[in-house]
């Protein structure tokens, strides 16, 4: 793209006056170069990643028996890993001249003023990107430490009244019965046996067993009694999936909108990344901020160059664009727009024969 734009942007300066094109889909007049004004695309590449998590089902009995807090609740999140932020030129159709080659030659020196004002498009920036990644939140875990039970025993006096003298005496009655165990008993064994695997893994370690355990068996069996805490302890703190996911988005800032503040594309906690037109997330916004343009100091009379031969081109407008997920500032760097620059011409000097 870039050669090409290069191609078109030479043939138009070996013309003469320029004439806006209509922008139908009709072949060209023979003998007759056309070419567009540049065009910024800002191409955002995200990339994402998708937590689903399934609470345990003694969630709520983990603070009660292992001292942690557990999310109580099934939940699906996305986090956001990484942005690269890109500025591609590309040709606005909506600015499309036509210029008539005369018979002659051009200038060599002229080749060097582009659309882009006096530096050359080899300067400019075509693909370099920005890549801002953000590291997840550190958070203490305490969940898998202790080899002692959260619980502890009390002992308490009760009090109540009985009859010195009576005519009646209460007799007990024993019976079994077969009940399911309540949640809580569950919850209470499972937490036992997490502290009976944590003390057994504590005495191979520290050689308090009977047990003679050396080098691979030693690895092998703490391995094992660590891989059997970890499927207990999902049963209290849950486990979660993760899926990565990345995707592409292109913004097209627009000159004649009221305000430089775009959707660049959306986030939603069960369906990831999404387009700005998916009302089903929540927006993360682009702000472009462009640079104020200082009026030219001229330096000979404009009036000498009237009837000269012009070429349309544009000085792109320095912007600072920032993207935004609410409050918080993903990324933010300084990229040129062209059309949300200055539209000026230029003067060629055609050596005619």
């Amino acid at each position: 793209m870039k050669r090409l734009f290069l191609f078109s942007v030479a043939f138009a300066m070996l013309s003469s006056v320029g004439m806006p094109v209509s922008a139908k889909n009709e072949p060209d007049m023979e003998g007759v170069v056309t070419y567009c004004l540049p065009s910024t695309v800002i191409s955002l590449q995200v990339e994402a990643e998708h937590e689903t998590f399934h609470a345990g089902p003694y969630a709520k009995f983990a603070e009660k028996y292992l001292g942690v807090k557990a999310r109580q609740k099934d939940e699906s999140t996305v986090r956001i890993k990484s942005v690269k932020m890109t500025p591609y030129v590309e040709a606005d159709q909506s600015k499309r001249y036509s210029m008539q080659v005369p018979k002659g030659d051009i200038d060599a020196t002229t080749m060097r003023l582009t659309s882009s004002g006096l530096v050359s498009f080899s300067d400019a920036s075509f693909g370099d990107g920005v890549v801002w990644k953000f590291p997840g939140q550190s958070k203490g875990d305490f969940s898998n430490k202790g080899v002692s039970s959260n619980l502890t025993s009390e002992s308490a006096t009760l009090y109540r009244n009985s009859k010195k003298e009576s005519s009646y005496s209460k007799v007990s009655v024993q019976q079994n019965m077969v009940v399911e165990k309540s949640a809580d008993k569950k919850a209470a064994e499972a937490a036992e046996t997490i502290f009976k695997l944590r003390q057994k893994r504590l005495q191979i370690v520290t050689g308090d067993t009977d047990a003679t355990y050396s080098g691979e068996a030693m690895g092998a069996a703490i391995a094992e009694l660590t891989r059997l805490e970890e499927e207990y302890m999902t049963l209290f703190v849950g486990y979660s999936d993760y899926n990565d996911m990345a995707m592409s988005f292109d913004v097209i800032p627009d000159t004649e909108a009221e305000s430089q503040m775009y959707i660049a594309f959306r986030i939603s906690d069960t369906a990831g990344l999404l387009p700005a037109d998916n009302l089903s997330g929540k927006p993360v916004v682009m702000e472009i901020i462009p640079q104020a343009f200082a009026q030219p100091e001229m330096s000979e009379k404009a009036d000498k160059y009237k009837k000269k031969v012009q070429v349309h081109y544009r000085i792109p407008s320095i912007c600072t664009v920032k993207i935004l997920d609410g409050k918080n500032l993903l990324i933010q760097s300084r990229i040129p727009v062209y059309q949300l620059g200055q539209e000026s011409s230029m003067p060629v000097n055609i050596k005619l024969q």
